[in-house]
């Protein structure tokens, strides 16, 4: 777990129903006085805020079911913040989808809705909330990306391509808003023990994603390294020391290797 100082009041966390964003949620409860748990699933924020409500009594826990992948019920959700006296000033996007499999034979809605919801909804959360951070003089974005990002991934291209902009974004985001204190963060992890690898399979796909279980780091150490980073005022966190020096060595390939390693991936062979 983390040693995250107090410097945040309202955290809002995206995706929080499970995962990354659960952990993101009990780990961030110590530290704030708000927390607002953002998802689709509303049955399942509810349990996860009333344990936390139950842990941190001194956390006010505010719950808003919303598809973020659809404008309206962002645009509700926003005005909601501020009606219900919960503006974050601190924002995790981590909300994401992915989709494991061939380009050409992918559902076009899914796609639509991976776009959606990596890219166009993370950039509009963001341009609604951060004015309001730089008007009071304090706050922070955790951008969860993944070290994806940092390769085109066959079989994974547009995933790959969509957490490629979260990463750029996220460093020239960064630049920008140093002059108002605000840090953001990238955050690349690799493979995590979550549900996502079970929705990024098509239904009738049962091969397993290609992540070697050795590469696989537990939930809880994703997010404290992220909070540490996030202190630490780093612009980029590779959790675990092995995906930090899988990443380094992937960024020194030169890209015409990369293209040929790529050609011999799993589902081809």
């Amino acid at each position: 777990m983390s040693d995250f100082p107090s410097y945040y009041s309202c955290a809002l966390i995206t995706g929080a129903s499970s995962g990354l964003g659960e952990e993101f949620a009990f780990q961030l409860a110590p530290s704030v006085s708000k927390l607002v748990l953002v998802a689709r699933r509303e049955s399942l924020l509810d349990q996860i805020a009333e344990r936390i409500r139950n842990r941190f009594p001194h956390v006010a826990v505010a719950v808003f079911a919303a598809d973020l992948n659809q404008r309206a019920e962002r645009d509700a959700l926003i005005a909601s913040l501020e009606s219900a006296d919960f503006l974050p000033d601190l924002l995790v996007n981590n909300a994401g989808l992915g989709d494991y499999g061939e380009f050409a034979t992918a559902d076009w809605s899914r796609i639509e809705a991976m776009l959606h919801l990596n890219i166009e909804a993370l950039t509009h959360l963001t341009h609604a909330l951060v004015p309001g951070m730089i008007r009071r003089g304090i706050g922070a974005v955790i951008n969860v990306s993944s070290v994806a990002s940092l390769m085109p991934m066959p079989d994974f291209a547009v995933y790959a391509a969509s957490k490629a902009y979260v990463t750029s974004f996220s460093e020239a985001l960064r630049v920008e808003l140093s002059d108002y204190g605000i840090p953001v963060l990238a955050v690349c992890p690799g493979p995590v023990k979550t549900g996502f690898g079970d929705v990024a399979r098509r239904s009738s796909d049962n091969q397993a994603l290609p992540s070697p279980k050795f590469l696989y780091v537990p939930k809880e150490q994703v997010v404290s390294e992220s909070l540490t980073a996030l202190t630490r005022n780093r612009a980029r966190v590779y959790p675990s020391m092995k995906m930090a020096a899988a990443a380094l060595l992937v960024s020194a390939i030169p890209i015409v290797l990369l293209r040929i390693g790529m050609s011999f991936r799993p589902r081809r062979s």
